[in-house]
């Protein structure tokens, strides 16, 4: 019986469930994109990938992860849908609640039925009631549970976490994080927790109150706008003290090393031909 379970976004990472990328490319080009995809597009890099290769580079992440100690649950496809690699969104745990999403895409929504064997004897799973909320907009802090306000998280999906929180003993305000401008995907392409205090972050697309809190509360790593672009915030904590990072993340390697952080390197570059990386890939389920 899975026992979900995280309070942070660093705790060590002993179990996680990944999706390969199925044979189904986005249609970022033709005559019917979306217009959130639209305003997406302002924010980030969309570029046609080539399924079989991601596939092999998340085969290169799955074996650095068996090998430092984490358990890989590998979902069920989900055919036709895109960007199923991407399980992040579809789920996210916080202290003993397994949160399934409201995905806001409806083309995402058969990527949500491959947990339904993971939901199965959990203790405790919330569903949301109302509004929209993806995993990759969803940060967890100490005594909060930051989540951000773009393209694919409503307010009403921010209210009716806190309810289901609430209603599940979590102790923790949800705090909603606003940007200065349209077209975000996730939060975690522009904000990460790498480590206790510690954060990247991109600071372009926050308003000043946004960036005040930030500097209150983190040790900031600034990313450049072209390492935004190129998805490099998007990294994966493994323990307190290890991140793993995309190959070509040469500055921000090296400012993670400054603090003391060992760093590990897959390479990830044609999963990021579309705005996701190693966070958006896995969908931790249990941190110590």
């Amino acid at each position: 019986m899975l026992t979900p379970h995280a309070t942070s976004e660093y705790g060590t990472l002993h179990h996680v469930a990944m999706r390969y990328a199925g044979n189904t490319i986005p249609d970022i080009d033709g005559p019917r994109v979306h217009p959130v995809l639209t305003r997406q597009k302002t924010t980030s890099s969309w570029r046609p990938y080539d399924p079989a290769t991601v596939r092999t580079q998340q085969d290169t992440l799955i074996g650095l992860l068996r090998s430092r100690g984490t358990e890989v649950t590998l979902l069920d496809a989900a055919p036709g849908c895109p960007v199923q690699h991407y399980p992040r969104d579809i789920a996210f745990v916080v202290d003993h609640v397994l949160v399934t999403a409201r995905l806001n895409s409806t083309h995402r929504l058969p990527e949500a039925d491959a947990l339904a064997p993971l939901l199965t004897g959990a203790p405790h799973v919330a569903h949301l009631d109302e509004g929209t909320i993806e995993g990759g907009d969803v940060s967890l802090h100490t005594g909060t549970v930051l989540v951000g306000l773009g393209e694919e998280t409503s307010p009403t999906g921010v209210r009716a976490l806190q309810r289901a929180l609430d209603h599940h003993g979590v102790d923790r305000e949800v705090h909603p994080v606003h940007f200065a401008v349209d077209g975000i995907v996730h939060l975690d392409d522009h904000f990460t927790i790498v480590a206790p205090g510690t954060a990247l972050i991109h600071r372009s697309v926050f308003p000043p109150p946004e960036l005040r809190w930030f500097e209150q509360h983190f040790d900031l790593i600034d990313v450049t706008d072209h390492e935004a672009s190129a998805v490099q915030t998007n990294v994966l904590a493994l323990s307190p003290g290890t991140v793993i990072v995309a190959a070509g993340s040469d500055r921000i390697a090296a400012q993670l090393t400054a603090r003391g952080l060992e760093v590990l390197t897959v390479d990830y570059s044609e999963v990021t031909r579309i705005p996701g990386s190693l966070r958006c890939t896995t969908l931790p389920l249990t941190r110590a």
